[in-house]
């Protein structure tokens, strides 16, 4: 006979989610070097080309969750997200920001587009990413984008470093970072609160933090993508 798991109590719940905090991508090598100001150019265009994959593939993980999810409340918020990434009408949001960021380092707004740049590891961890949101449970698909916990301090970070190691990235550039800035904290908690209220199971518990666990390895897998084509990768 399987003995039941009783489900973790909240604040527990939220500790194990938090617990997976040295797994985000801000230790990652590449980082350490683009927060030292030791990228050349090349490769903060290599960065920025391939987390453009990522950026454009944000608003479809969206739309699959919204897809997946049954309850009206959660979709009414949830939208607002796909509306922030893409924006309301054409020449708005982050995504083209993010070009912005990737034209202010040399490249051009067709050759981010075209997509000519991606590397094969990040295409497979993205594409991973958005199948893992088509076809898991809508909660487990939320939970997966926790990341949004441990992502303010880095970026704040990256923006301050970013402005002062690579002085001659057009302030326009960085339109991405300031936006996200405004919104990433609010979002990182009121994301934790649906999780916690909705995974009501330990099975489920256990569920959400393998998701959020999955995507830090998604985001780590992209890094390593550019940092081995960077040739300061693994040999």
């Amino acid at each position: 006979m399987t003995a039941v798991r009783v489900p973790l109590g909240a604040e527990e719940f939220r500790a194990e989610l938090r617990a997976l905090a040295p797994r985000y991508w801000g230790s990652h090598p590449f980082h350490v070097r683009l927060h030292e100001g030791s990228l050349s150019k090349h490769e903060l265009q290599s960065w920025a080309a391939n987390r453009w994959y990522y950026q454009r593939s944000i608003a479809q993980k969206d739309a699959a969750i919204l897809s997946n999810c049954p309850v009206p409340d959660i979709r009414r918020v949830w939208r607002e997200r796909i509306i922030w990434h893409d924006g309301s009408q054409p020449g708005e949001g982050g995504a083209e920001n993010w070009i912005r960021m990737a034209e202010s380092v040399g490249l051009t707004r067709e050759e981010v587009l075209d997509e000519r740049h991606v590397l094969p590891g990040t295409r497979f961890a993205v594409d991973a990413y958005l199948n893992f949101a088509r076809t898991k449970p809508w909660v487990e698909a939320i939970a997966s984008g926790l990341t949004e916990m441990f992502s303010h301090g880095l970026m704040t970070q990256r923006l301050s470093d970013m402005r002062e190691k690579y002085p001659w990235i057009a302030e326009e550039g960085f339109a991405y970072f300031t936006t996200r800035l405004k919104v990433i904290a609010d979002e990182g908690r009121s994301t934790l609160d649906l999780v916690v209220a909705h995974c009501e199971t330990r099975e489920q518990q256990d569920a959400a933090v393998a998701a959020l666990s999955f995507k830090c390895d998604v985001l780590i897998a992209i890094l390593d993508a550019v940092d081995y084509y960077s040739g300061k990768g693994r040999p």
